[in-house]
């Protein structure tokens, strides 16, 4: 294609004012959530520590399987449930599914605060060696900090 032929498509077009692009924006004035996303070293200990305790007190507190071990190794709930399906009871056998499903429901709940607190944890690390690497990298050849204006270079 001619540089004049596309220019003169470009002039059609504007002519019929089709193909328009259009950015949506937000409307001066505000409106929305300002500012950049900022998270200090600090929150996420802070968030990793909580979901670390958060994860020793349920590991703790709702273990209804094992609550009450006999020598079975099986906790009280499941020996109430075996006993009355034992019995002929229909409340034996839903009892020990319940038991069953809750353990499962425990155990997933349990991993994803386990997950939360370790990926928390590995962030941090991460963001403090990337800090030192970058920190390392943007010296001056005499061991001295970058000036501003030396540093603005890479971004345009």
């Amino acid at each position: 294609m001619a540089w004049e032929e596309w220019e003169q498509l470009k002039a059609d077009a504007a002519r019929r004012g089709s193909a328009r692009m259009r950015l949506d924006q937000l409307a001066a004035g505000g409106g929305g959530v300002g500012g950049d996303l900022v998270v200090h070293q600090d929150d996420l200990g802070a968030v990793g520590h909580e979901a670390y305790i958060l994860h020793d007190q349920l590991r703790q507190r709702v273990d209804i399987a094992g609550a009450g071990s006999g020598r079975s190794g099986s906790g009280s709930t499941t020996q109430a449930g075996e006993e009355l399906k034992g019995s002929g009871f229909a409340m034996g056998s839903a009892l020990v599914t319940t038991v069953s499903v809750w353990t499962s429901q425990v155990k997933s709940v349990l991993q994803a605060v386990a997950h939360i607190s370790n990926h928390l944890d590995y962030s941090k690390k991460l963001h403090a060696q990337d800090d030192t690497q970058i920190s390392a990298e943007i010296r001056g050849r005499d061991g001295s900090a970058m000036s501003v204006s030396s540093l603005s270079r890479y971004f345009h």
